[in-house]
């Protein structure tokens, strides 16, 4: 008896198999890949107030109304100096403003005034109240200046949730 014909003794594929069922599906015209930037989503943009606890994957075009540095230390590990900056900056759109936590070369970008689009943003939860990062796996860019101006009565940062627990009987 062949090897191809051997049933697998583990219930684990091997790579190679992987690899050679992947090939098959894609010669058959199963799987497809971006050729072309035309393949390409179109991002949907969220408003603020679309916001909720604990979501992600949003992206969002949004100017900025103020920025505060909170913490700027340096630490040196060997040759090279790494400085570790966040900064908290109220940034809003049309429809109301919420607290973005910057880190590092991020806070460069976030000038006051500066509209900027937010890739891929996440809300994490400070103190029982939301705020709006961008972690590794998103991005932040400056974009021409947007023509909205912000909803300043609704700040979504001071709005406090809690977490409550529901038993069903």
């Amino acid at each position: 008896m062949s090897r191809a014909d051997q049933k697998p003794t583990s219930p684990h594929l091997s790579i190679r198999s992987l690899s050679n069922q992947f090939y098959f599906l894609f010669q058959r015209g199963f799987l497809k890949m971006a050729e072309s930037k035309s393949g390409l989503r179109k991002p949907v943009f969220t408003k603020i107030d679309q916001l909720r606890p604990g979501t992600s994957g949003h992206t969002l075009n949004v100017k900025v109304v103020s920025t505060k540095m909170v913490l700027q230390k340096g630490r040196s590990d060997g040759p090279q100096v790494r400085q570790m900056r966040i900064a908290e900056c109220l940034v809003g759109d049309e429809t109301g403003m919420i607290i973005f936590t910057a880190r590092n070369d991020q806070v460069d970008l976030m000038k006051e005034g500066t509209t900027v689009t937010l890739r891929n943003a996440k809300i994490d939860m400070f103190k029982g109240s939301m705020r709006l990062a961008v972690d590794k796996w998103g991005r932040v860019e400056v974009t021409e200046p947007a023509s909205f101006t912000v909803k300043e009565d609704n700040n979504l940062s001071l709005i406090e949730y809690e977490l409550v627990n529901v038993v069903e009987e």
